[in-house]
């Protein structure tokens, strides 16, 4: 076994502990394959499914399983226009089952979500009866300023260069702190604890998936 996946695998234990300490249901899988497993192994076959922006669980395949697999889903995707887009966005708040990934977790179980229009931020709040993360170790970090750091230096550059946007951020790859109107870290949001208990699935995979 090669000494990164040692590390993973032996990290992603202590993680699932500090997690659960947090009240979070939590899982650590060695491969995306396995991950990917998980997750649909998570969602009742009677759920309205949906999911945020994530590069992570494309990745692994869950948005495909999910839209193959016989579930009712709310794809904002299917939209013909930025109205119906939006609806469907605003749907998607009250589904059964909300799919989705995260910018970072400390090492003691706190995630960090810096969110444009806040959909997937609000999701992971309030809303979906059931929140499934999935999460690469590439982002785990040590603690709460690292988590900070990772979503606005690292994670916010990249994605910007996925969208049709103007921030300083998309031209440069560094964070400028901007006020942009395009601006992708309009909310940041800090999960202390996960209320109710269990509410939200964290499943760790022990690869570098996302940004």
């Amino acid at each position: 076994m090669a000494p990164e996946q040692q590390r993973n695998d032996k990290l992603g234990e202590l993680l699932v502990k500090a997690l659960k300490a947090r009240h979070f249901d939590a899982y650590y899988c060695s491969t995306k394959q396995a991950a990917a497993q998980q997750i649909i192994s998570l969602i009742p076959k009677t759920d309205v499914v949906s999911w945020g922006g994530s590069a992570t669980m494309e990745a692994i395949g869950t948005i495909q399983s999910v839209k193959m697999g016989g579930w009712k889903v709310i794809d904002r995707d299917s939209a013909q226009n930025k109205e119906e887009r939006f609806e469907l966005m605003r749907r998607a708040l009250l589904c059964d089952t909300y799919l989705t990934g995260t910018n970072a977790i400390t090492e003691d179980g706190e995630l960090v979500n810096v969110d444009g229009n806040g959909n997937r931020a609000a999701a992971v709040t309030f809303g979906p009866k059931s929140v499934i993360i999935a999460c690469g170790m590439n982002k785990i970090v040590k603690d709460m300023p690292a988590a900070l750091s990772r979503a606005r230096n690292y994670a916010a550059p990249v994605n910007a260069q996925r969208f049709d946007i103007q921030t300083p951020c998309k031209l440069t790859g560094a964070c400028a702190d901007c006020k942009s109107v395009d601006s992708i870290c309009t909310y940041i949001v800090r999960t202390r604890l996960c209320k109710p208990a269990g509410r939200i699935k964290i499943v760790l995979i022990g690869e570098n998936l996302g940004f």
